[in-house]
């Protein structure tokens, strides 16, 4: 089974609580269950972090190199300020996939920029938390087309809101 990173950049903790209006109101732990629930159904191991830290960032950024099949990532507040973590993730060699769970282009003109985007094969904003489970879904198709195999219909369960 592949194993999948999920990183969870600075305030992220704050699900549920920090702007409501702009980020929802479910909570990271909310997230993590969406994100382990992708994977189970996806035959993925997912690895699952957050902090407000960003050596930390880069270091479980480093450990991934030759470990895991790719990133998911959504980097907050660094995803407009951090070179480091750009650089990391280009020293870490393998697919990123980054998420922001508000249209970041909707917003102020500081969050338009993404040095993480830069190396991200792909970009998912604006689509709340279900952003996570779209990306480790688009991981999964990656992976399947890498190895020459026929496109899969990922079924989506239902969830209320």
């Amino acid at each position: 089974m592949k194993t999948l990173l999920v990183l969870n950049g600075p305030n992220l903790n704050m699900l549920g609580l920090r702007q409501p209006e702009v980020y929802g109101r479910e909570t990271l732990a909310d997230v993590q269950a969406l994100c382990h629930s992708a994977g189970q159904r996806l035959d993925l191991n997912i690895e699952f972090h957050q902090t407000n830290h960003e050596g930390q960032m880069i270091d479980w950024i480093h450990q991934a190199r030759g470990r895991v099949a790719g990133i998911v990532i959504n980097p907050g507040a660094w995803t407009h300020t951090s070179v480091a973590i750009h650089d990391a993730l280009i020293a870490a060699e393998v697919p990123v996939i980054e998420v922001h769970i508000s249209n970041v282009h909707k917003r102020e003109a500081f969050r338009h920029h993404s040095y993480v985007s830069l190396v991200a094969q792909a970009v998912l904003a604006g689509f709340g938390t279900h952003g996570y489970v779209l990306a480790i879904n688009h991981f999964a198709h990656l992976q399947r087309t890498a190895q020459g195999l026929s496109l899969i219909h990922i079924s989506e369960p239902t969830r209320p809101y």
